[in-house]
């Protein structure tokens, strides 16, 4: 098999290709969409670093970059243009599964008494990094959305995923032994 090259130079002029081929400038909101997928799935790959002796969570967290691929397929993917491939969807199920997770992890976490300031352990704060990434994924995609159509299970998924995001870091702490850090209303 021949190795792919890396360099195209097609790019050089500020334009770049989506699936099917259709050129659109690097600065269209359908690249900062899924840039900002990628993004967040490189800070869980730096997450999972992290997740030496949790191996249930790391199996998830493997299975959200997988689907983050996914989601970035069909963000890629101008309808308009080109028919999308199955693999490129989100479905009911991969919603269901990141409540079941939220659920799980958060039944062995106390109840929440305050805002939570991120921290903690590292890997808890690493998380919390992917949580932003996450909701600015979020907002890219909502701007997307008031240009093209979005499945809303695309946009379901991502919501979710900063949900357990959130409570997955709460779990590291926990698990980490380390104390949440609680807004203090009174700091000023």
């Amino acid at each position: 098999m021949k190795k792919s090259v890396i360099y195209t130079r097609t790019g050089d002029k500020g334009m770049t290709s989506l699936v099917g081929g259709s050129r659109v400038p690097k600065t269209h909101i359908r690249l900062e969409a899924y840039g900002t997928i990628d993004e967040l799935d490189t800070h869980l790959g730096l997450l999972l670093t992290y997740l030496n002796e949790t191996e249930d969570m790391k199996k998830l967290v493997l299975w959200v970059q997988h689907k983050l691929f996914t989601v970035g397929s069909y963000l890629a993917t101008d309808q308009t243009c080109t028919t999308l491939r199955v693999e490129s969807r989100i479905g009911d199920e991969d919603i269901v599964r990141l409540e079941q997770a939220i659920d799980a992890l958060d039944a062995e976490l106390p109840p929440l008494t305050s805002f939570v300031i991120p921290g903690g352990t590292r890997e808890s704060a690493v998380c919390q990094v992917c949580r932003t990434v996450c909701r600015r994924a979020e907002r890219c995609i909502l701007r997307m959305a008031e240009e093209c159509e979005v499945d809303m299970l695309v946009i379901a998924f991502i919501n979710r995923l900063s949900d357990f995001l959130f409570v997955l870091a709460r779990k590291l702490n926990l698990l980490g032994g380390c104390h949440e850090i609680y807004w203090d209303k009174s700091c000023y």
